[in-house]
């Protein structure tokens, strides 16, 4: 099971093999991202936040506590460093340039339009579950996995986080 190599890779990181987080990186790093992503709705801050979540992370990995849901606590301190970020930065000018541009009809700038459309319309959870189900293309068993939910859970919410989505524009196409 990935949930058992995951743990084994981390007992490797905690006794200094180095080698064991580039997979780490790997299995864990979107969840990461959109977690802050949904906070901050800043690309250029969610990246910078993700890459001090890691180096915060493997400096406090001691504290982790194996068996428990290791995305869950990366995505925790993540969340902290991009409220903490927020409170920091309140009055600063967004540096995502394009967040404006889906108005001008560049059909590569709708994704940030859409982020941010799905940032504004669902749920963290329900935020969370799309962009890792639909955006990062992971099956919704992976997603109930790396998320510590059931399946069934998953599937529930990314439907209705769809719904809402498709509401939400027909809505707007039509005003």
């Amino acid at each position: 099971m990935k949930h058992d190599r995951l743990e084994q890779k981390i007992a490797e990181l905690k006794a200094g093999d180095a080698r064991a987080f580039d997979f780490i990186y790997e299995r864990t790093n979107r969840s990461v991202y959109f977690a802050i992503f949904y906070i901050v709705r800043d690309k250029m801050y969610a990246e910078d936040l993700l890459q001090d979540t890691f180096v915060r992370a493997i400096s406090s990995l001691h504290q982790y506590a194996p068996g428990t849901n290791f995305t869950a606590w990366l995505c925790a301190i993540g969340k902290s460093l991009a409220l903490n970020h927020l409170k920091k930065y309140r009055r600063e000018v967004p540096t995502d340039f394009e967040a404006d541009a889906h108005k001008f009809g560049s059909g590569e700038a709708d994704i940030p339009y859409i982020f941010d459309l799905a940032a504004r319309v669902l749920t963290e959870d329900e935020y969370e579950i799309v962009m890792l189900c639909q955006v990062s293309r992971y099956k919704r068993r992976e997603v109930a996995e790396m998320l510590g939910i059931p399946i069934g859970t998953v599937t529930w919410k990314n439907n209705e986080a769809l719904k809402k989505l498709r509401a939400h524009l027909e809505k707007e196409g039509g005003a």
